[in-house]
Formats: structure tokens, C-alpha cells, sequence
């Protein structure tokens, strides 16, 4: 699979981040989101391979593209019987966040991206689009620190694995009224928060790069955002662990049902008999071939966000494989019409 699509679903990345960084700084998240999926599903549907959505614009939206369910790739053009043949292709799975971090967009704030993974078919969790309790740590804490522990146990944990004290520990939250217990406590046990307003993944991936200055993320986020956070983990070898969060009462903000009864009943149409089940990384991205993308749109701790210049872009992508094992950092010029300058500052 990296061989077929590893340079492709770069492109796509870079794409949807280009797209989006146009409308950088603007106050229009919305805008921002959707041509970011516009430039995703047009470069996605040349691609010669058989794919579905499982992750995508939103379970309950009536969203025209990207949407759960459906199926891109070549063999969606007009032309199909004469540019492919279904039978040859691989078939795969795709959760994919084409502007993750909207509102950082809008705002001009970092840490925005356009990010997706790959399994082949079934190798991805399908999360309904409630929030997630999630717990991403280093390679050294995998299967050592446990969501159902306390964020004092888990710090003690973390300490130990990384042989570095408390103090010098780093954990990412999201900032939001349902975490000020969560920020009181890490704070209360010696280590330090960094507080982020949105975009989760890429502090979840941090996590597994030394030389990050991120040494956890805890919190609520959005459950979609997990399984593509848990897809890259499970590349580097990361801890993630994710619970589905399905009463509103507990979430506090944001939109997460009617209520905590409609929710269970859907939980249960998706045959999701334990709604309290704890899922690990390798759950939910089970996949025997695991694919991760990311183009950053605003700069981040990964990653450069775009920079455009008289004549073209300038983007940096990160594309993760469990199967070469590698993470790799590509830098892209793009140019449009007639080259005048690559002008790499």
C-alpha cells in the first residue's frame, strides 16, 4: 500500500492544507473547511484505488462530499470503465479531517492541518462523531501508563518510563470547562500544561517524537480525531488509549446529541454493545497496513503551516507507514505557471 499510495496521499494533504491557507487569518472557519475538502476529494478521486470513507464530514450532517460512506477514488469518474478496473485495485478504508483545527485557521493561530489515514478494508474504527476521553503518551510508556488510572498515577508512571522528573513533564489539554478538574490536577502533582483551544492530533502525535517538549495529551476531544491520532500511534510504536464519551452532561460544551439516552440507542445501532469500553491504539486502527498523512496549514509543533510566494507554495507534510516503519518529513515546492523563482526562504 505505501508503494501504490505513499506519494499520492501526500499530494492530497498538500492540497487540502494549500486550500485552506488561503483563507488563513480571515474569521471564516467554515469557508476555510470547505474548500479544504473540496481540494481533498479532487485529488482523492484521481487516485487508482478503491476507496471508503469511514471518518469523515460528519455522521449527522448532510455533508454533499467526504461524507461517511462514500466511495472515492478513480473508479468514481465519469470515465470509469475506461480508466480502471475494480477488480485490480486495492480496497481501503480512509478516516480523514481535510481542515482540522477550523477555528486556528480562521484565527490565524497555529497548529492546524490537513491529516488522514489509511487501512485496508475493516483496519479502522468507525467512531460515531461523539467526543472520546483520550490518552496519548511516548513509545517507552506503551502499556504502562492506563487511561483508567488518574492523571497523578499516570504522571508517576511517565516519570518513571522517561526516567525525568514530574516536573519536567509536559501535558497537552484542550482548554474547555470540562477539563478544569483535569488542569488542577496535573498542575497540583509538579507537571506542566500546555493549553491548546483546538486540534488534538497533532498533540497526540507529538507525543512520540522526542525533542517535542509534549510528553502527554489527556482530555475530551472528539472521537473521529481519535481513531486518525490512534492510526499514527500505532506507526510509531505511541500509547493511545480513547473511551467514547456519550453524555452530554459530562462533555459540557459543544454539540453531542440530544441526549445521554438517544445517544446509547445509537451506540447500540452501530453495535457498539459496551458504550464504556476502553479501546487501545491497536483497536482502533487495527489495520495490517496503516497509512498517516498530515500537511500542515498553520505552523505547529511538527510541522510548518504553507507559505505561499510570488508564483507558488511552500508546504511541509508528514507521512507515517507501519510498514517501511518510517516517518518522513517532505518539503514541497509547488509552483504555478511559469516558474519564476523556487525562492526557498
Amino acid at each position: 500500500m505505501e508503494s501504490t499510495l505513499g506519494l499520492e496521499i501526500i499530494e492530497v494533504v498538500e492540497q487540502a492544507a494549500i486550500a485552506s491557507a488561503r483563507w488563513m487569518g480571515k474569521g471564516e472557519k467554515n469557508t476555510a473547511d470547505q474548500v479544504a475538502v473540496e481540494a481533498m476529494r479532487e485529488r482523492m478521486n484521481k487516485i487508482h484505488m478503491r476507496g471508503r470513507i469511514v471518518i469523515g464530514e460528519g455522521e449527522r450532517d448532510d455533508a454533499p462530499m467526504l461524507y461517511i460512506g462514500e466511495e472515492v477514488g478513480i473508479c468514481t469518474q465519469p470515465n470509469a470503465a475506461d480508466v480502471c478496473n475494480p477488480e485490480e485495485l486495492v480496497e481501503i478504508d480512509i478516516a480523514v479531517d481535510p481542515c482540522e483545527g477550523t477555528n486556528l485557521v480562521a484565527y490565524g493561530q497555529p497548529g492546524s492541518m490537513a491529516v488522514l489515514a489509511i487501512a485496508e478494508k475493516g483496519g479502522l474504527f468507525a467512531a460515531p462523531d461523539f467526543y472520546m476521553k483520550k490518552l496519548a503518551a511516548p513509545a517507552s510508556a506503551r502499556g504502562h501508563v492506563d487511561i483508567n488510572k488518574s492523571a497523578t498515577e499516570n504522571l508517576k508512571i511517565l516519570s518513571e518510563c522517561l526516567d525525568r522528573s514530574i516536573e519536567e513533564l509536559v501535558v497537552v489539554v484542550m482548554k474547555r470547562d470540562r477539563h478544569n478538574d483535569l488542569i488542577k490536577e496535573i498542575r497540583e502533582a509538579g507537571a506542566r500544561v500546555r493549553l491548546i483551544s483546538d486540534g488534538d492530533v497533532s498533540a497526540a502525535i507529538s507525543c512520540a517524537f522526542s525533542g517535542t517538549n509534549i510528553h502527554a495529551l489527556m482530555g475530551i476531544g472528539a472521537a473521529p480525531e481519535g481513531v486518525i491520532s490512534a492510526a499514527a500511534m500505532e506507526c510509531l510504536g505511541g500509547h493511545f488509549q480513547g473511551q467514547l464519551i456519550y453524555d452530554p452532561a459530562v462533555v459540557k460544551t459543544g454539540l453531542i446529541g440530544e441526549s445521554k439516552e438517544s445517544n446509547l440507542e445509537r451506540l447500540q445501532s452501530m453495535n457498539i454493545t459496551d458504550p464504556d469500553r476502553v479501546y487501545n491504539g491497536d483497536e482502533l486502527a487495527s489495520g495490517k497496513t496503516l497509512l498517516f498523512a498530515a500537511c500542515g496549514i498553520t505552523s505547529g509543533t511538527l510541522m510548518e503551516g504553507v507559505r505561499f510566494f510570488g508564483g507558488g507554495a511552500r508546504t511541509q507534510s508528514l507521512v507515517i507507514s507501519n510498514q517501511s516503519r518510517t516517518a518522513r518529513f517532505v518539503d514541497t515546492i509547488h509552483l504555478s505557471g511559469e516558474p519564476k523563482s523556487l525562492q526557498l526562504r
